[in-house]
């Protein structure tokens, strides 16, 4: 039997192969490259790493996938990075903006760039051709725009998440058709428009946040059909018409806030004997009495009614609530006794009534 022996030269041309083989694709390293051409961080070195031809090992934020070497990640958190690199002092910004070149990294299925607060420009419309998205990140930046009308074309993603930046325009109504969608946010933007009447079709949704936007019409009752849902932040919008009645019968909601909108009408018997344990209805346009619905089933650790037009009594029932730790009815026109087992509450809960009495106001 012969022995295979290997020239000098067979063997260098081996080792070229396999790193061809083991080094991401050219296409990928020369999209990562005008990604990074399009930033600027000349002072934390978050970029020194991005050298050489294998932009699959030891690129910082950057990870491929282990069998096709293709870019599958690009996680760049400006609080990781300043952990990472230790820095002393409070860390300086990135600026410029995402290159749509990032759109030639077809493998990609997360895209996580927060917290720089100087990176501006739009998103690139091109992200909604990424079919292997699961997560898009944006949280903390200056980023404008809109966000891509045809979004709804990434059926796999599961995380949403825009917050905190300067997004103009009205929610795509093709963002109903992120059916796996668990995690929406889009706080503190600047999009106006409704709700899409059929966000109810996101059934795998637990976090909806849309609060500190511009956000009008009314709340569609389909979003009490998501079965998931346990936090609900449409605070601080434009949101008129009534409380849908249904949303108390929400199975697992915990978080209900929509303070500071123009909602109208009564509030609904349903919440007062819920799954929500932090409801805040403040500065709104409510009226009618407090429903007289309290129950063991009440527990509230945050219960705030502040700045409506009810009126009426304190309901006995409000004693009966297996907790309520904190409350909040004042600037109201509620009037007569307040219930004995809030006593021990502070006055400015009950500020600013027609005529409540009683501890810890003035005796009636």
């Amino acid at each position: 039997m012969t022995s295979l022996s290997l020239t000098p030269l067979t063997l260098l041309l081996l080792l070229a192969v396999s790193s061809v083989v083991e080094s991401c694709p050219p296409s990928d390293l020369s999209a990562l490259l005008a990604f990074k051409s399009a930033l600027r961080e000349p002072h934390d070195g978050v970029f020194n790493s991005w050298t050489g031809a294998d932009c699959c090992r030891n690129w910082f934020g950057v990870s491929c996938d282990r069998n096709s070497r293709r870019v599958a990640e690009i996680n760049l958190r400006a609080n990781t990075v300043y952990t990472t690199f230790e820095k002393p002092h409070s860390p300086d910004y990135m600026t410029g903006h995402i290159s749509p070149e990032i759109c030639k990294l077809t493998y990609l299925s997360s895209i996580i760039i927060t917290d720089w607060e100087g990176i501006s420009g739009e998103i690139p419309r091109c992200i909604s051709s990424l079919s292997f998205l699961r997560i898009i990140d944006l949280t903390g930046n200056r980023i404008s725009g809109v966000l891509p009308a045809d979004i709804g074309s990434l059926r796999q993603l599961t995380l949403l998440s825009a917050a905190d930046n300067l997004i103009a325009g009205e929610i795509p109504p093709s963002l109903t058709s992120l059916t796996d969608l668990t995690h929406l946010d889009l706080r503190n933007n600047r999009i106006s428009g409704p709700i899409p009447n059929n966000l109810g079709r996101l059934q795998m949704l637990s976090r909806a946040l849309l609060s500190g936007n511009q956000i009008s019409g009314t709340i569609p009752g389909s979003v009490c059909g998501i079965r998931r849902l346990v936090d609900l932040d449409l605070s601080r919008n434009k949101l008129s018409g009534p409380i849908p009645e249904s949303m108390g019968r929400m199975e697992v909601l915990a978080t209900l806030k929509l303070d500071m909108n123009k909602l109208s009408g009564r509030i609904p018997e349903s919440l007062l004997g819920s799954s929500i344990s932090d409801l805040n209805l403040a500065h709104n346009m409510l009226e009618g009495n407090i429903p007289d619905k309290f129950g063991p089933r009440s527990y509230f650790t945050s219960l705030d009614l502040s700045y409506n037009n009810l009126k009426g009594p304190i309901p006995e029932s409000m004693s009966s609530a297996s907790y309520i730790g904190y409350l909040d009815l004042s600037h109201n026109h509620l009037c007569g006794p307040i219930p004995s087992s809030y006593n021990n509450m502070d006055a400015s809960s009950f500020a600013f009534n027609d005529c409540l009495c009683g501890k810890p106001l003035k005796a009636c």
